[in-house]
């Protein structure tokens, strides 16, 4: 049954805390200590973050209904619909905030990206298609061009007057970048680039604004001047006129109807020898002089490429954030549903149960919206060093390859969240989920691609796990062969004290008798600190000696390694970016200042912990870090810990300040609640009336006596009393085979010693004997066969 909840008055206390149910008690509750509270408001300024002024702006921006969804209109009308949307974010300036500021933007990278997530609650396609003309194709431009390339273009990217395609994706290579097909060879008589696709892979595909909308591209090809291929570089190519139709050379075909995101063009391109000038290559990490003569400033091919690619890392970085606040709009709509819609009366026989009520509902929402809270505070901080980064307060190379890593970790885990959450919140509101205008479909359709775009998951937690091997092998470079040999019988006792059984040994002893003492161990800080962080540097240190031979092996070989140990790879990636997340949401707590709030969200922190550690608790257990005691208890404790949460539940959602013109679900306006009540009314007057029909009773069971019934027939005393001796029979039956089976198991090796006598003629009774005496210990019966089947009919003798 739902109760209220008392909640102190003032800022922190909300209408919808007060219909939150207690489904459990808790240690404050039993010695008359208020319940911990949660602040909405001041929690609600700080997920805002530093950017809350911008975040604000763009939701108050989304009330225009000119930038919602239409998922009811034909693929071809959403697309203008999303053409005229962008011409709307023009009008409000709210994509120029990352420009410089002598081309009217702030110069604020934080603030940029902060505002283009926000543009999810309106309409994706929105967001996307904005991502593509001014997060790809400006920022491309802005970060890989020069001055002249910014004086030329970017106040027409910047106000739409060049919708612009980001061509760097082909058929044959998506996440291969650097083995792209699309070739810019330089011709020195004419002082021009000729762009060619050489073959139907290397067409550039699935890009946005590419089927219709776009009238220049930057293109990727391999830069090849004076019989050199100098690797992949970006070039601006005129696309089409001012009809729309394409330019010489340049042909394109219409992708079509997708999945999700229909309000994109998606299109493909293909080039046939199209000549640009020598000016359109962007030059700020590679040039070409009028002669043919190419030149850098980064001398290695490779840290060229790596260095063009990362200044793209604003896509994932923003993917990452869109993911976020996808998580907070679908448990904004399911909790608020959860909270008031009712099933079932198992308690009470007037009134049904409240969804949320249920502990298996809360399994479903609680620990995701704990997850979501632990993403957004590692986005948080993956915001501030990017904002760190391009702003230029810390370009350094090494805090770059930090936000590409952490940027690639992050979108991966965010984007493959959102999509589970999306659709366990669909599911956990049933029929009335499934309903287009209740926005989780469409949205779980349209999010879908997130797991791709920008960086295919799988490939980027990849990268991550080689940059997490760089770091171990750097650790070791310097060291001498004695630290080395320190470190190898290190881990030889780390691996005997946790295989062996002695960590779990003295983890038993401790915990003995009492579960709170494995609970305990378990809800510390430090104890979550310390297994996740053990967990992510014994898998990398596993994986890095599994692949040392690599060094020394062919090509081939050390490929062929390196993809046994692939699986290994990605999860130790993965365990790494959550850790981060982990780590993120500690931090996160310190900068609470309300007393109540921090309890709870506390609380939120372990549930999110300690669902890492039962979610990999096979692996805890395997390699010696927990005991089967405290495995066990993680299950109780994250329970009891949801229960607590219930009661905040409302407020914990309430936090992330989503207007019901944002949500746009009728399930998360109150109209549950509403229909309820009028149930719930309608009923009550029934029954104050005296109207209400009597409900059909069941049948009276015959009261069973021990009179005898018809001739033959056995009394119900009888039958119970017959069935229980059948199973105590069975039961008999079962321990008599399974001590038969362990006694031939023990004179085995008996039987074996006789045989092994007899061929080698020795006298059998004596070997036998002492294989017996050896193998039975004393007590042993007989020797030889003679003795086994003695032995034998003893055991059946003493069992019947």
């Amino acid at each position: 049954m739902t109760t209220t909840v008392d909640r102190p008055a003032g800022a922190g206390a909300t209408a919808g805390a007060a219909t939150g149910a207690a489904t459990g008690s808790t240690a404050a509750d039993a010695v008359g200590i208020p319940a911990p509270a949660v602040d909405v408001a001041a929690l609600g300024e700080q997920l805002l973050g530093r950017w809350a002024g911008v975040r604000r702006e763009t939701r108050r921006m989304l009330l225009d209904e000119r930038l919602h969804q239409r998922p009811d209109l034909a693929y071809q009308d959403q697309r203008e619909r999303v053409l005229g949307q962008l011409h709307l974010l023009a009008e409000h300036g709210a994509m120029s905030r990352g420009l410089p500021e002598e081309y009217g933007g702030h110069n604020d990278p934080g603030g940029n990206v902060s505002g283009f997530e926000e543009l999810l609650l309106g309409d994706p396609s929105m967001q996307i298609k904005a991502g593509v003309q001014w997060g790809l194709f400006g920022s491309a431009v802005l970060n890989l061009g020069t001055e002249e390339h910014h004086r030329r273009w970017l106040a027409d990217i910047r106000d739409l007057r060049i919708p612009g395609v980001f061509a760097m994706t082909e058929i044959g290579h998506g996440s291969d970048v650097a083995s792209i097909g699309t070739t810019a060879t330089y011709d020195p008589a004419t002082e021009e680039f000729e762009i060619h696709t050489p073959f139907r892979a290397a067409w550039k595909d699935y890009l946005g604004n590419a089927a219709l909308h776009g009238r220049a591209a930057v293109v990727f090809a391999q830069l090849v001047t004076l019989g050199v291929n100098h690797g992949v570089h970006a070039f601006w190519v005129d696309l089409r006129d001012q009809d729309g139709n394409f330019l010489p050379g340049v042909g394109g075909e219409d992708d079509g109807h997708k999945g999700g995101l229909n309000g994109i063009d998606n299109g493909r391109l293909h080039f046939d020898h199209v000549r640009v000038p020598r000016v359109h290559l962007l030059d700020k990490y590679g040039a070409v002089a009028a002669d043919g003569t190419y030149s850098s400033p980064i001398a290695s091919p490779g840290r060229r490429f790596f260095t063009m690619i990362g200044t793209l890392v604003q896509g994932r970085v923003s993917l990452d954030g869109a993911a976020v606040l996808a998580n907070k709009a679908a448990l904004s709509i399911a909790v608020r549903y959860g909270s008031e819609r009712r099933q079932f009366n198992a308690a009470s026989d007037i009134q049904e149960e409240v969804l949320l009520d249920y502990q298996q509902h809360q399994r479903r929402l609680l620990p995701r919206l704990a997850e979501t809270y632990a993403m957004h505070f590692a986005h948080q901080e993956l915001l501030h060093k990017y904002d760190d980064v391009f702003s230029g307060r810390e370009d350094t190379d090494e805090n770059r390859q930090d936000l590409e890593t952490l940027a690639a970790a992050l979108k991966a885990l965010s984007t493959w969240s959102a999509l589970d959450t999306v659709q366990e919140c669909r599911e956990a509101c049933g029929g009335a989920g499934f309903l287009t205008k209740n926005r989780l479909t469409s949205l779980r359709h349209d999010l879908d691609i997130y797991a791709t775009f920008e960086g295919d998951n799988t490939v980027l937690l990849q990268l991550v796990a080689k940059r997490l091997l760089s770091d171990w092998a750097d650790e070791f470079k310097q060291v001498d062969v004695g630290v080395m040999a320190r470190y190898v019988a290190g881990r030889a006792t780390e691996a005997t004290y946790h295989r062996s059984g002695l960590r779990k040994l003295g983890q038993a002893f401790r915990d003995t008798g009492d579960v709170r003492r494995s609970v305990n161990a378990l809800r510390e800080e430090s104890a979550q600190r310390a297994l996740l962080t053990d967990r992510v540097e014994t898998m990398v240190a596993e994986i890095a000696e599994n692949l040392r031979p690599s060094a020394k092996l062919p090509r081939a070989e050390a490929a062929a390694l390196f993809n046994e140990n692939q699986h290994r790879i990605i999860a130790t990636a993965r365990a790494h970016a959550e850790l981060l997340q982990w780590e993120a949401f500690t931090r996160g707590l310190e900068q609470v200042e309300d007393p109540g709030t921090r309890t709870v969200l506390t609380w939120l922190r372990d549930v999110f912990g300690l669902r890492l550690i039962e979610k990999n608790l096979a692996w805890y257990l395997s390699y010696g870090r927990l005991s089967m005691r405290r495995g066990r208890s993680l299950d109780e404790y994250i329970d009891r810990l949801l229960a607590r949460l219930r009661p905040h539940a409302l407020d914990l959602v309430a936090a992330f300040e989503l207007e019901p013109e944002h949500l746009r679900a009728e399930i998360a306006t109150g109209i549950e609640a509403e229909r309820q009540e009028e149930a719930a009314e309608h009923y009550r007057r029934r029954r104050a009336s005296g109207s209400a029909p009597v409900r059909e009773k069941a049948p009276r069971r015959e009261a069973a006596t021990s009179a005898a019934g018809a001739p033959g027939e056995k009394t119900p005393e009888e039958q119970k009393k017959e069935r229980r001796t059948e199973r105590q029979a069975e039961r008999r039956t079962e321990r008599r085979v399974e001590r038969k089976h362990e006694r031939r198991l023990e004179l085995k090796p008996r039987k074996l010693a006789a045989k092994r006598a007899a061929g080698s003629g020795e006298p059998a009774g004596s070997t036998a004997r002492a294989a017996g005496t050896r193998a039975a210990g004393p007590g042993s019966a007989g020797a030889g066969d003679s003795g086994a089947e003695h032995a034998a009919s003893t055991v059946g003798t003493r069992d019947a």
